[in-house]
């Protein structure tokens, strides 16, 4: 039974747990951490790397703490001096073959194998280097792979394929030394990778990691020829505490702000202003399908892994696919039209710069779909942990800073942009605006709970003007998989399709889960980080005058003096696209 009660004792502290329950797992009910490094607690253990071995009473040798299950009057050993020189040992091995570059490595002081040594008392090695070293796969836009770095601990093999995201880009090949984890190909911009970045959030070390565009940054902002404007993602204002000792899920709006007029941005505004404009004509086409006989159901397109991987392996679901672009590109295009109209600029002069907490964004903004403003309409992209690093070049004391604001035009945003970051976000934002728009009353109580929380498949029914609308929400794209899985065989079977409006998410969580985010660790649950950031964004919202997004004055003033109307034809021209089907077989 699931619910059944076993009596272990773990280093002398009895404590009663669910049965079948791993000793790692039941020893973290005693606050007693067991040294590991292939483990993790949103995946399947493997018992890889043997850094987790106990003593289990009654048992010769050791038990890997990861894979071995309590049973009842179980009595269990994690410290001693023998355990302790075994799992120096094993790691010691490990470092046989992995550089000593430290110093110079993008995870150096947030790697689980440098905190590992330093745990496990590792100062020098016996043993000399069996490196063979394999050059660094750079073909992707978004993510860089150093074969160098990999622990074979295959967690980015798992978070990949079936346990959350069911992408299949990354896997083993090889065995002993001449093990290789990557993409069959030897590059991920010939394989499946659709970009997500979660096998960088899941690594724990720097074998993966994003493609740095700071310098590129840094040279524009040094450019007294060039006119730098930034835009954040909700997110990042409630992810960049943890990266300075705060509270996570804080929102250091106004501090972001101040560090990035600080670093020499000529204009900050802020995404989710976009994130409105995207409600706007999101919200708008999905009246125009459900009111006019269009392809239902709606499926948001503001996350650039999901899209590409609806690309990829579900072309007859394209036509669903909102034609919106994400807040990130129609902020990019608005920027080097309607701003550089504004403020009579050469939109060749205007460099556009988006912080994200996504990987994908980087590819997102180099599609040849991008260009509407005439030029790339985004033309970096940092992640979250990109700011941090640059926030710590500029030597600004981030936590001590005054708050600021954002500038006019494109900073002001509502509530319902500010919730864009956490799952569910998108759907009830555009709630609180469709059923405005088409009842005429307000929706009642303006939140939509069904939408919230971080379960992966969330299903609930709102009546709108006496027609009972079915919605879901996924995040992950192993869960995207089960939804978009229900209305193929719905279609299959001829059967009405049991939803009007979906909302995917790539990472899980949502952006606030992003891989691009800062890295969360095995002691901590990044599933309670992603809660508490999302927590972070709703505070805000729930604290904003403006809560919907067709009530942004600046929103107004856009279509008012630029765009005309959602759904415009220049709307059309400027914020929405078309889709590419890509290949589903590269090896």
């Amino acid at each position: 039974m699931a619910d059944q009660l076993v009596s272990v004792t773990i280093d002398g502290q009895q404590t009663q747990v669910p049965t079948g329950l791993t000793i790692i797992k039941a020893a973290e009910t005693l606050n007693i951490s067991i040294p590991s490094l292939c483990y993790h607690k949103e995946l399947s253990p493997t018992g890889g790397c043997g850094i987790c071995l106990v003593e289990v009473q009654g048992q010769r040798g050791f038990t890997r703490a990861c894979t071995t299950p309590v049973t009842q009057g179980m009595t269990v050993r994690t410290r001693s001096r023998e355990l302790m020189n075994m799992r120096r040992g094993i790691l010691e091995l490990m470092l046989t073959n992995h550089p000593d570059d430290c110093f110079y490595c993008i995870r150096n002081g947030a790697c689980e194998l440098q905190t590992l040594a330093k745990q496990l008392g590792i100062e020098r090695s016996g043993f000399g280097k069996i490196i063979d070293s394999l050059p660094e796969d750079t073909s992707s836009p978004s993510i860089v792979r150093d074969s160098d770095k990999c622990v074979l601990c295959g967690r980015c093999v798992a978070v990949c394929g079936e346990e959350i995201q069911t992408v299949f880009a990354i896997g083993k090949a090889h065995r002993g030394f001449d093990t290789v984890v990557g993409p069959p190909s030897g590059k991920f911009a010939e394989s499946l990778c659709v970009n997500c970045g979660q096998c960088v959030a899941f690594c724990p070390t720097g074998a993966l990691h994003e493609k740095e565009e700071s310098e590129y940054v840094w040279a524009a902002l040094e450019d007294p020829e060039k006119i730098v404007i930034v835009q954040e993602a909700p997110s990042v204002r409630v992810s960049l505490a943890e990266a300075f000792q705060l509270p996570v899920g804080t929102n250091m709006v106004g501090k972001m702000y101040r560090a990035l007029k600080m670093m020499g941005f000529k204009y900050v505004f802020d995404t989710n202003f976009a994130a409105d404009v995207t409600i706007m004509e999101e919200g708008s086409e999905f009246i125009e399908r459900l009111q006019h006989g269009g392809v239902l159901p709606l499926i948001t397109s503001c996350s650039p892994g999901w899209v590409k991987f609806v690309e990829t392996f579900y072309h007859d679901m394209l036509p669903h696919v909102s034609s919106c672009k994400s807040p990130q590109q129609m902020f990019g295009v608005l920027a080097k039209t309607y701003f550089a109209q504004k403020h009579q600029l050469d939109p060749a002069k205007i460099v556009t710069v988006s912080i994200m907490p996504c990987t994908a964004k980087k590819f997102e903004a180099r599609r040849p779909e991008m260009r509407a403003s005439g030029y790339q309409d985004v033309d970096y992209v940092l992640t979250t942990r990109e700011l941090i690093a640059m926030i710590r070049e500029a030597g600004i004391d981030f936590a001590s800073l005054d708050d600021s604001q954002p500038d006019d035009l494109m900073g002001q945003y509502s509530g319902a942009g500010t919730i864009f970051g956490a799952t569910g976000g998108v759907m009830e934002a555009a709630l609180r605006t469709v059923y405005e728009k088409v009842t005429g009353t307000p929706l009642p109580g303006v939140e939509v709970k069904d939408a919230r929380g971080i379960q992966g498949v969330k299903e609930f029914s709102v009546d709108v003007a006496g027609t009972k609308l079915n919605f879901a929400v996924a995040n992950g794209l192993g869960n995207a998989r089960k939804v978009l899985d229900r209305v193929a065989e719905a279609k299959e079977k001829n059967e009405p399709i049991p939803y009007h409006f979906i909302e995917v998410m790539a990472c899980p969580g949502g952006c606030v889960g992003g891989g691009g985010q800062p890295y969360g660790t095995t002691q901590r649950s990044i599933l309670k980080r992603r809660a508490e950031r999302a927590l972070g964004l709703y505070a805000e919202d729930k604290e904003m005058k403006i809560r919907k997004s067709h009530e942004n004055p600046e929103v107004t003033k856009l279509y008012d003096e630029f765009l005309e109307h959602p759904l415009s034809h220049k709307s059309h021209e400027l914020l929405h696209t078309s889709y590419t089907e890509r290949e589903q077989f590269l090896f």
